[in-house]
């Protein structure tokens, strides 16, 4: 297996983090009760064995006495999932600053891009509206087309959009899963799921054929702030989810950033309050690329400009042009009157004829690659 630099990678995983890994899926259901017990998810996951064992039931202990790391190896080499454990030199350095580093990364593509020193998490919520898509694709997109790899969790909403816009750049993305690596979730990401993994590394730190459960979210939550030195929240209401990604990044010394919304718009309240409480404003890739700078102490790197509209679009054609690109991408943002959208609409089709915007989901408008 190769890294995203071209060097070997001694991936593999030792008999004794695969038994832990093992243990940890087969008491996966049981797990949901002592998180909540204890607050967080990292606390269980720190337990020795012995006492994640008093967890379960007589049937796990059995099954953990008699651990056979030929099955998982089996399991793995057939779902074409690599196993990299903490022993590994492959594992990536900045998950052991966590205090419950997963014991066993199963990953799907290549283990080499998960070591990435620049990386940037985007996370949100999954019922995002659509100024909310509009500027994750635009930062996923960004920071790909300057290099940065874009680590999300392939949910719902913004993180989906994340990985979308990423694809469109040349660095390598990363999706971070609550189950098993191999099987996308939720499934109507298939075609993502496939090409950040082709592209990419899909990693989950539960083996193939495990589920998803409340706690895996939270959990997952802490392999994607710890695989990032920037972690932006681009939309989240006042108790999402995904301010636990903020969280875990706090406590890692990473920087945590946002983008700053309505303050009437629910999904917004999150990520506000961040801002106010001193969490970096982020409004477009540039100020990303800016935070990176600092906390790598590299020079910084240059979002690629958009090229220029062609010199022969008219007056109007130009304007409505900007208005897409500046996130106005609704007919309904563009048009005032039932005249003035049959208008907008002969100008849209003209402009995506052309290759400059293309149509999205719900019937938006986005510039198009270019």
């Amino acid at each position: 297996m190769t890294a995203g630099g071209g060097g070997a990678v001694a991936a593999g995983a030792c008999d004794a983090c695969l038994r832990r890994a093992a243990l940890v899926a087969a008491l996966a259901g049981r797990l949901d009760v002592e998180w909540r017990r204890r607050d967080a998810a990292s606390r269980v996951l720190a337990l020795p064995d012995e006492e994640l064992l008093a967890v379960g039931t007589k049937a796990v202990r059995v099954r953990y006495e008699r651990f056979d790391a030929a099955v998982p190896r089996a399991v793995a080499a057939r779902a074409g999932v690599v196993l990299v454990c903490r022993c590994s030199p492959a594992y990536p350095a900045r998950l052991r600053a966590l205090p419950d580093p997963p014991a066993v990364l199963h990953v799907l593509g290549d283990p080499g891009v998960l070591d990435v020193p620049d990386a940037v998490a985007i996370v949100g919520a999954r019922r995002a509206t659509p100024y909310g898509l509009d500027v994750s694709r635009a930062l996923g997109r960004g920071l790909s087309r300057a290099g940065v790899p874009v680590v999300s969790g392939l949910a719902l909403g913004i993180d989906a959009a994340a990985h979308d816009g990423a694809l469109e750049g040349a660095a390598r993305p990363v999706a971070v899963l609550a189950a098993a690596p191999d099987v996308p979730y939720p499934a109507r990401h298939r075609r993502l799921h496939a090409a950040v993994a082709e592209r990419g590394a899909v990693v989950s730190e539960l083996p193939p054929g495990s589920s998803a459960f409340r706690w895996c979210f939270v959990a997952r939550n802490r392999i994607v702030a710890a695989l990032a030195q920037v972690v932006v929240i681009v939309e989240a209401a006042e108790r999402s989810g995904s301010l636990t990604t903020a969280d875990f990044a706090a406590d890692l010394g990473c920087t945590v950033a946002a983008v700053p919304g309505r303050v009437t718009n629910r999904t917004a309240a999150g990520t506000n309050a961040l801002i106010q409480s001193g969490a970096a404003l982020v409004r477009d890739a540039g100020d990303v690329l800016d935070l990176l700078a600092e906390a790598t102490g590299s020079p910084r790197r240059c979002a690629p400009a958009r090229p220029p509209a062609p010199p022969d679009l008219a007056p109007e054609l130009l304007a409505l042009l900007a208005a897409v690109e500046e996130g106005r991408g609704a007919l309904g943002e563009l048009a005032a009157d039932a005249e003035e959208a049959r208008a907008v609409l002969a100008g849209l089709g003209e402009l995506e004829f052309r290759g400059l915007i293309r149509r999205t989901f719900g019937g938006r408008y986005e510039p198009a690659a270019r």
